[in-house]
C-alpha cells in the first residue's frame, strides 16, 4: 500500500499537463502559506498503461497563444501565418497577431514532464494497468496490476482519471474527426523543385473530394523548406479502412499540391469524437475525469491541448488555495451550443460543410475566429459570427435542438 496526494490515471496530454501544473513551483510557495486555508505541495503519482493497444501511438498536438508559453523548450514548429484554402483554390491569409500556431510532438512533451518528475521528491511516475478506482471513507482507492503481475494499491485525496471512456454518453449529433497524416521530406529531381513556405500553416484545404456526408480537407505544417506533416481529414460518422487514408493523401499530395518525389519517414492516425455529449467532469466526491473524458476537446474543431491547460491551471490553484480542485467547465456554455448547432447542421446536410468554413473565413478575420474558438469572444461578436453562416438552415437547427433526445452513441 502506497499513498499519496493526488493520483493521476493515464499519461498522456491531460495526466501530464497536471502533473506539470501541481510540481510548477506556485505549488511549492504555497507550503509557506499552510495554516491560512493553502495546501501544502502535493506528493502526485501518475499512472500510465504499459506499452500496448491501452497506451495510444506518438501523437502531434497544436495550438495557438499569445507570444511565448511554458513549453517552448519542446515546440516543434510554429507559424505566425495562417491560411484557409476553398475548393476552386481561394486563399484566406493573416498573420493573426499577437497569436501563434504552435505544434509539439507527444513524446517530447513526455520527455519534458518526465524530466520534472524525475528531480522532484514529490512526483513518482508508475506504470500498471489500472482495474479499479473506488471511493472509500478516507479517499479514493486505486487498485491494478504492474509489470511482471505485481498488484497495485494505491490511496489518494483526490484522482483524476483521463483515460478513454469506454462509450461517449448520450448525444443528439456525434460525428468523427479522423485522420491520417505522413510526414514527408521531399526529393528534388532535376525537373521539380518543390519547397514548402516555412512560416505558413494551412488549417484547412478544401481542394479535396468530399464524402458524401460531412467534409474533408487537406493540412499541412511546413517544418523546414523540404519537410511537412501533410494530413487528410474526414468529418462524418465512420472512419474509413487505411488504404483510403493512403489513396486520399496520395491525390492530395501529387495532384493537389504537386510535391513531385519524396519519401515519408513517419505517420500519424486518428480520431476525435465531435459531439453534443455532456462529460460529466466529477464522478464521486474526490474522483474527477480530465482531458477529453471530462469533455475539454472543443466539439466544433477537435482542438484539445488548449483547454487541457486551461483546466490543469485551474485545478493546480484551486489545490494550493484549499478549495475542492475540481476542474471547471473546459468550454462556455455559448460556445458549446453554437457547436451544437453547427454539428447538427452539418449531420443533417442543412449546409454543407466546405460552404460554411470558406464563408467564415471569407468573412471573419482569422484573429477572430482564434479567438472565437478559443472562447474569448463577447456576445456581439459571435452573433457576427453566427451571421457569417447559412442563417436560415442555421436557426431551423437552433429551433429544433431542444425537441431532441440524447440518444446512446453508436461510437
Amino acid at each position: 500500500m502506497k499513498d499519496a496526494d493526488v493520483v493521476i490515471v493515464g499519461a498522456g496530454a491531460a495526466g501530464l499537463s497536471l502533473a506539470y501544473r501541481l510540481m510548477d513551483s506556485g505549488t511549492t510557495r504555497a507550503r509557506t502559506t499552510v495554516g491560512q486555508g493553502a495546501r501544502s505541495a502535493p506528493r502526485v503519482v501518475v499512472i500510465d498503461a504499459p506499452k500496448g493497444p491501452l497506451r495510444p501511438l506518438e501523437r502531434t498536438w497544436c495550438f495557438w497563444e499569445e507570444g511565448a508559453g511554458d513549453f517552448e523548450d519542446v515546440v516543434v514548429r510554429s507559424w505566425e501565418r495562417l491560411c484557409v484554402r476553398g475548393p476552386s483554390g481561394q486563399n484566406w491569409e493573416s498573420r493573426p497577431h499577437p497569436w501563434r500556431y504552435k505544434m509539439i510532438r507527444s513524446s517530447a512533451f513526455e520527455q519534458f514532464v518526465d524530466a520534472r518528475v524525475a528531480v522532484s521528491p514529490l512526483a513518482e511516475r508508475l506504470t500498471a494497468t489500472v482495474d479499479g478506482v473506488e471511493e472509500t471513507s478516507d479517499g479514493v482507492l486505486v487498485s491494478g496490476t504492474m509489470p511482471g503481475g505485481r498488484p497495485l494499491r494505491l490511496r489518494a485525496n483526490w484522482v483524476y482519471d483521463s483515460r478513454p471512456l469506454p462509450k461517449l454518453p448520450p448525444a443528439r449529433t456525434t460525428l468523427l474527426q479522423h485522420f491520417r497524416g505522413w510526414f514527408v521530406q521531399l526529393n528534388p529531381t532535376n525537373d521539380v523543385v518543390q519547397t514548402f513556405d516555412t512560416d505558413s500553416a494551412c488549417l484547412m484545404d478544401f481542394r479535396t473530394p468530399q464524402p458524401a456526408h460531412g467534409l474533408s480537407f487537406g493540412y499541412v505544417l511546413p517544418l523546414g523548406p523540404d519537410r511537412a506533416l501533410v494530413e487528410y481529414t474526414e468529418f462524418s460518422a465512420a472512419t474509413l479502412p487505411q488504404e483510403s487514408y493512403d489513396a486520399a493523401l496520395r491525390h492530395y499530395t501529387s495532384e493537389v499540391l504537386g510535391l513531385g518525389s519524396f519519401d515519408i519517414y513517419d505517420t500519424e492516425q486518428g480520431v476525435i469524437p465531435m459531439t453534443d455529449a455532456r462529460f460529466p467532469r466529477q464522478v464521486g466526491q474526490r474522483l474527477f475525469r480530465i482531458g477529453t473524458s471530462g469533455g475539454a476537446t472543443r466539439p466544433a474543431t477537435g482542438y484539445t491541448f488548449a483547454a487541457v491547460q486551461r483546466q490543469s491551471r485551474a485545478i493546480a490553484a484551486a489545490y494550493r488555495s484549499g478549495a475542492v480542485p475540481a476542474p471547471p467547465r473546459p468550454h462556455q456554455r455559448r460556445s458549446l451550443t453554437m457547436d451544437a448547432v453547427m454539428l447538427r447542421a452539418l449531420d443533417t446536410g442543412r449546409v454543407k460543410g466546405v460552404d460554411f468554413f470558406t464563408g467564415l473565413f471569407e468573412q471573419i478575420p482569422m484573429e477572430r475566429m482564434l479567438r472565437f474558438l478559443d472562447g474569448r469572444t463577447s456576445i456581439r461578436e459571435d452573433l457576427a459570427v453566427g451571421f457569417a453562416t447559412p442563417v436560415r438552415p442555421m436557426l431551423r437547427t437552433v429551433a429544433e435542438l431542444p425537441l431532441l433526445r440524447r440518444s446512446a452513441s453508436r461510437h
